[in-house]
């Protein structure tokens, strides 16, 4: 009889355990206010929560623990680097079409469909309304990934990431990289290819976080980053400054995995390790 209620308590306990198993990604449906109500996924995590805007496949908005959105896009025709240019990967831009950008007045349209739905992964499929690009966009507790899984032939693409560290441009605002373990002020520009693993990532003084960007294949094409007025302009694939300071060169034009996320330290070493974890 003890045998048998220590078993009937044990089966209890493991009822109760499962019933209360944390989802730790979750997938709602609305609208990214901010973002000038455009229609959104909106994948929710410990570490971040992610607007996923339904027509252009781009992220909107990337907001922290504490409620601060580190990609500000908002869609106001001509508001230019102070909102309609933000985003993540924004990396399909008039060639081939203008495609996984936040819905803005130039974006092209994409179809997308929820391919994976559980308690700790999110997967959603945008296809082009060419049909000739796919991104696939996979969520996990402590990131997102983007892949492009499809590529238009003969045409190329990049992946940015234009946004406001900490909520705004600051000019203390600082990156580091895998180039080197130097703090570098937010209006120093890098132009060149980073080192493997390929890695940025932008901070704040006045946050306990970091924002990073993680290329899963090294290669030796451009990474190159310039501030604008008002966000930053970073593209792992692009290049070719010209005298505008502007990169206009697109270089990736074969799959590639892509993450972003944020790393709750500002100190290097950190950043560093938490890299690793990832590729691990």
């Amino acid at each position: 009889m003890v045998w048998l209620m220590g078993f009937i308590f044990f089966i209890q306990g493991c009822g109760v355990g499962s019933q209360q198993q944390k989802q730790e990604v979750q997938l709602t449906h609305g609208v990214d206010d901010s973002a000038g109500g455009v229609s959104t996924y909106i994948i929710s995590t410990s570490q971040a929560t992610y607007y996923l805007e339904k027509l252009g496949g781009g992220l909107s908005s990337m907001i922290d623990k504490d409620g601060v959105d580190w990609l500000g896009f908002h869609n106001e025709k001509g508001s230019a680097h102070k909102g309609e240019y933000r985003g993540f990967p924004n990396a399909i831009h008039k060639q081939d079409g203008s495609y996984f950008h936040a819905l803005n007045a130039g974006t092209a349209l994409s179809t997308s469909v929820v391919a994976k739905e559980s308690d700790d992964h999110i997967r959603i499929v945008f296809t082009s309304g060419n049909g000739a690009w796919q991104g696939q966009w996979d969520f996990y507790p402590e990131r997102c990934d983007f892949t492009m899984t499809q590529i238009s032939a003969g045409f190329k693409y990049w992946v940015l990431y234009e946004g406001v560290p900490g909520g705004e441009m600051n000019d203390d605002d600082f990156w580091y990289s895998s180039a080197d373990s130097q703090t570098h002020l937010i209006d120093e520009p890098f132009i060149g290819d980073f080192p493997s693993p390929e890695w940025i990532a932008f901070g704040d003084v006045k946050s306990p976080r970091m924002l990073y960007m993680l290329h899963h294949e090294d290669d030796s094409h451009p990474d190159d980053y310039l501030r604008r007025p008002d966000m930053t302009v970073f593209g792992f694939g692009r290049g070719n400054i010209n005298e505008t300071r502007t990169a206009t060169t697109k270089y990736l034009d074969t799959q590639q995995t892509f993450s972003i996320g944020f790393v709750e330290s500002s100190e290097y070493a950190e950043i560093e390790n938490s890299i690793k974890t990832i590729l691990r």
